[in-house]
């Protein structure tokens, strides 16, 4: 039986060596993600970090991929027990952990994110055994692997623990956080300076190398494709408005001469 969240779809096209791309999510109408995933996106990334998004908005994005091949992912606002908990009720493909630099966070995200007793995860299934059609057992078994636990490398901090991060149990992916990273190297958003990229490119190498599955949100240039990454969040949804609503206007004010 296919997931709710679509998550072996998911996994499925990185296995076979494609490229996943998704749309950032921070307007509340849930019909974003349906677009998205009519668009044709392969996930959204459902931002509470830094998102106006509520637990019921967050619901309703994720219920909206329902239907379609988009899985939904949600960044939570921070690496805490209580806020990672409900959200992992809502059955999304993965949880997104921001400004995780210890190893020791790495293992408190993971274990808030698991059942005992591999972690302690409040137990109050909702969606995620489809109401009830799914045994318990079954259910917990799949609970080990879905939703995805993806750790967020975005500070200087975290670089320098990276080999003891890599190491931790549970983490099946890291994303890197290319501006936060850039800003606590007295650097914000020049992504492409040299000892920034030098950077990134070192958390990609021993990402893979570790075998574990790598995604950022940025640009989806060449750059991104040889560092090897596998999912990528390369369009906002405020952000594909405005430039939409800009072109058109420009285009529309060169047929009237008004340029």
């Amino acid at each position: 039986m296919d997931s709710i969240n679509n998550l072996e779809k998911f996994r499925a096209k990185m296995a076979r060596g494609e490229t996943c791309f998704g749309m950032v999510v921070s307007l509340s109408d849930s019909v974003v993600c349906e677009i998205a995933g009519d668009v044709g996106f392969d996930f959204v990334w459902i931002d509470s970090e830094h998102g106006p998004l509520g637990i019921e908005t967050i619901k309703d994005h994720i219920m909206a991929c329902r239907g379609t091949d988009c899985a939904p992912l949600v960044r939570v606002p921070w690496n805490e027990h209580g806020i990672i908990k409900p959200i992992l009720d809502l059955a999304p493909a993965g949880v997104i952990i921001p400004m995780v630099c210890t190893a020791e966070q790495a293992r408190y995200a993971v274990a808030a994110c698991k059942y005992p007793p591999v972690g302690n995860r409040g137990c109050g299934i909702r969606r995620g055994n489809r109401y009830g059609a799914i045994p318990f057992a079954d259910y917990l078994e799949n609970s080990f692997h879905d939703p995805m636990v993806i750790i967020q490398i975005e500070h200087i901090e975290a670089v320098r623990n990276l080999d003891e991060i890599l190491e931790v149990p549970g983490i099946d992916s890291i994303c890197v956080g290319p501006t936060d990273l850039s800003g606590s190297m007295g650097k914000l958003n020049q992504v492409d300076d040299p000892e920034v990229s030098a950077v990134i490119d070192e958390i990609c190498a021993k990402t893979r190398a570790k075998g574990i599955t790598l995604g950022t949100a940025a640009a989806p240039n060449q750059k991104a494709r040889d560092r090897g990454m596998q999912w990528i969040a390369m369009f906002g949804d405020f952000g594909g408005i405005a430039g939409g609503g800009r072109a058109a206007l420009r285009k529309s004010r060169e047929t009237f001469g008004q340029i």
